[in-house]
């Protein structure tokens, strides 16, 4: 699939902000063989003081920007044209045991940015949390397939959660989501990574874009027209990070667009950093993914 992508985040300041420090990861990702950004536009208003571009050890793309006048409104743009060709799943069976995939995750000794170490342990914003980890245990018997394992957890927060907008926030913890029950893709996601981790199987956190064509008479996917949240469960040496989407049931595919992976939310926050100023702001947040005849 081949998608143009306009973002559009404004922030309305209470009061004017005299200085502030970014950090934006609004870049899809690059991913040899999956994921190809051709072309990729920033704007700001007001226009920045100082910008630099670089990458985080994941990969991530990343522009920092200092805004060194008084301002009580920020607009950031994006326009991305990227090309998405996901990587068929492996057949279920065939993907190592949870118990062998959890001796080759401890067993490793690789800490690049690909190693399944960096989704083994606690986070900031995903602690362990026993109870989840009980409740996942009934989905990751020690014989069972780990895709297998992860394609029935994934289902199963489909049916056991309720996605409801506006019942958590962005700090809320994946243990108060699993209490309620319900929640958006971020709380999602990061109650399956949470569980995941907590027996031992190395998950990480994804930040994107979903793009849905619902069948006739059928529901659009949640989360279309936003950004979206998933995750990324390792599946051996061999088939390696594995997407899947716990809030729709399926596995990432080709209307999964990638910005960002990480531990957590923390890791992949779109907009992160320090302004000087008091008082509140309002947020908002316009997406647009455009399929593109080839």
């Amino acid at each position: 699939m081949l998608y143009d992508i306009r973002q559009t985040t404004s922030y309305s300041y209470a009061v004017p902000v005299r200085v502030a420090r970014q950090v934006l990861r609004m870049t899809p990702m690059d991913r040899p063989g999956h994921q190809h950004v051709i072309a990729h536009v920033l704007d700001l208003s007001p226009e920045a003081a100082e910008l630099e571009r670089g990458t985080d050890f994941f990969g991530n793309g990343l522009t920092w920007l200092t805004l060194d006048q008084p301002h009580d409104y920020l607009q950031i743009s994006t326009r991305s044209r990227v090309d998405v060709n996901a990587t068929p799943l492996p057949e279920v069976s065939a993907t190592p045991s949870v118990d062998d995939v959890r001796a080759a995750a401890a067993g490793a000794f690789d800490l690049g940015p690909r190693s399944p170490v960096h989704g083994l342990f606690p986070s900031r914003a995903i602690p362990v949390d026993a109870a989840i980890t009980e409740w996942t245990s009934a989905s990751c018997p020690g014989d069972r397939p780990i895709l297998e394992a992860g394609l029935e957890l994934m289902h199963r927060i489909k049916d056991d959660f309720t996605y409801e907008p506006g019942s958590t926030i962005v700090t809320t913890t994946p243990h108060e989501a699993f209490v309620a029950r319900r929640g958006v893709c971020q709380d999602f996601a990061q109650v399956m990574i949470a569980g995941l981790r907590g027996l031992g199987l190395p998950a990480r956190y994804v930040s994107g874009y979903l793009r849905t064509v619902p069948p006739e008479g059928q529901a659009r996917l949640e989360g279309a027209d936003a950004t979206h949240a998933w995750l990324e469960i390792w599946c051996g040496a061999e088939a390696g990070w594995i997407g899947l989407d716990p809030t729709n049931a399926i596995p990432a595919g080709d209307d999964h667009i990638i910005l960002a992976v990480g531990r957590d939310y923390a890791d992949v926050a779109p907009v992160d950093g320090v302004i000087v100023s008091s008082g509140d702001h309002l947020l908002s947040v316009g997406v647009d993914v455009i399929p593109v005849e080839r």
